[in-house]
This record gives structure tokens, C-alpha cells and sequence, in this order.
């Protein structure tokens, strides 16, 4: 069973109490925290993250081939039966008490923005106001060829219903989900924004990502060369972790709400 990592063998460890207690007196004391999330603040709601042996999303499937722009114009049927599951786990998944913590610290002012590699949306039913999607949502999806755009969900729950690729009622077109795959440019509005929050902020926690996707994973070194401090919290270590002020290898569900705690 995993143990959370302020426990080892049942007894706490001191040294991680003190830096879920280093990361509360930071952001005590910070004036434009900012949070970069990944897949892994999701998994505790049933999302699998892309990169874990037993349960990635790339296990098994050639990424460019069900998941890039080019793969899914070619063969958007691959894509569609790839996202089904996701789709599936998606439109039913519910936020975890990570995405409510970082909600309540915006609404005592301890958090500016967040920034996010998720397509999942669970931030914003926590009801975080300000996020930046990067990698897009499923709120809303196009038609490829006429570029009308529809309510996502209806149209994922009727493809999660008959499995039939969804077609544009207009033109007849394919219509794609509002994320962006491999090929694709993030959204620039979005990816400015970002861009904007990281230099000015003075910490950044990040969460639940292996920081290993560009150009999203630029935006952590773009916080640290404008001068802020960072705090890395994920299961497994980052390419970023020398160069954080803390470092907690955890799950976020765990993790985060340790800080609440340390914040009362």
C-alpha cells in the first residue's frame, strides 16, 4: 500500500512534515503564487495520467498515431476509439480534494492563477476561476471542416452512447474535441496569459507533471528566470527537482491538503 511521504514505516517523517510546513510558510508569505498541474493532480479522481507502466494513457498505442493532428486526419477513427475510455472516465470524474485546496487558496487570495496541462476541466468545477488550459478542454469541440463550434459534452456523450465518429450537422465535416493534440499550437491567448503569470510570479507550485512536455514545461524555467521560487510536488522526481526549494515526491491528494492543514 502506498504510504503517504510524511510516513515511513508508520512512524512520520519529520523531514517531510517540515517542508509540506516550508511550503505553508511560503505561501504565507508570497504576494503572486502561481500552480503549473499536471495529470497526476487528476489521478485520485480515476484519470489515468500518459507515462505510469500500468496504467499510462500512451501504454500500448503510438502516440503520434492516435493522439497528433496529422494521425487524426489521416485515421481520426484511430483517435476515437483510443479517447473513448478517457473520454468515458472523463465526462464522469468529479474533483479531488487537491483541485478543492488549491480553489480555497484563490479564494484567500494565497493563489493567483493555475496554470494546466489538463484537458479535464476539474479545476474549474472545484471552482478556481482563473485557469489557463494550455493543452485545450472538452468543453467545446470544432468541425474540421467548417469550424462551427458545439457544447462538448453533449457531443461526447452521444459518441460514448452509438461510438460513431461525430459528424457536423452543418457541412457533414468531423468534428474534434477542443484539445490540443501533438502537431497542434497551444492556444496563443492562453499560452501568453501563462506566460504573463509565471514571470510575475514569486512562487510556483508544481503539481502532478513530470515537466517533461514542451513548450508547456518551459513555463516552471520562465518563473525561475523572472526570479521565483519553486516547489515540485509529484509521485516521481522531475527534471526541475535540483532546482526547486522543495521538493515533495507524493501524491498531490495527500500532499496538498497537509498544507491546508499547516495554513489554519
Amino acid at each position: 500500500m502506498y504510504a503517504p511521504p510524511w510516513v515511513v514505516n508508520r512512524q512520520p517523517d519529520m523531514a517531510a512534515i517540515d517542508r509540506i510546513a516550508e511550503i505553508a510558510r511560503l505561501l504565507k508569505h508570497s504576494r503572486a503564487a502561481v500552480a503549473f498541474t499536471g495529470a497526476g493532480i487528476s489521478t485520485s479522481s480515476g484519470i489515468p495520467d500518459f507515462r505510469s507502466p500500468s496504467s499510462g494513457l500512451w501504454n500500448n498505442v503510438d502516440p503520434m498515431a492516435v493522439a497528433s493532428i496529422y494521425g487524426f486526419r489521416q485515421n481520426p477513427q484511430l483517435f476515437y476509439d483510443w479517447v473513448y475510455t478517457l473520454a468515458q472516465i472523463t465526462c464522469d470524474a468529479k474533483p479531488n480534494v487537491a483541485h478543492y485546496a488549491l480553489a480555497e487558496l484563490e479564494t484567500r487570495a494565497s493563489l493567483q492563477s493555475i496554470i494546466t496541462q489538463n484537458i479535464d476541466a476539474l479545476h474549474t468545477r472545484a471552482g478556481s476561476s482563473r485557469v489557463f488550459e494550455l493543452h485545450g478542454h472538452l468543453r467545446e469541440a470544432t468541425c474540421t471542416h467548417c469550424f462551427k463550434i458545439y457544447p462538448g459534452e453533449p457531443i461526447l456523450r452521444q459518441f460514448l452512447s452509438d461510438r460513431v465518429i461525430p459528424r457536423c450537422p452543418a457541412c457533414g465535416g468531423i468534428i474534434k474535441p477542443n484539445v490540443i493534440l501533438f502537431g497542434e499550437q497551444l492556444p496563443h491567448q492562453v499560452f501568453h496569459a501563462a506566460q504573463v503569470a509565471a514571470r510575475h510570479s514569486d512562487l510556483m507550485l508544481v503539481i502532478g507533471t513530470s515537466l517533461e512536455v514542451a513548450p508547456a514545461s518551459d513555463i516552471p524555467r520562465l518563473a525561475l528566470r523572472h526570479g521565483a521560487r519553486l516547489v515540485i510536488i509529484n509521485r516521481e522526481p522531475t527534471p526541475f527537482d535540483q532546482s526547486a526549494c522543495v521538493v515533495i515526491h507524493g501524491d498531490a491528494a495527500e500532499v496538498l491538503p497537509e498544507i491546508m492543514r499547516h495554513l489554519e
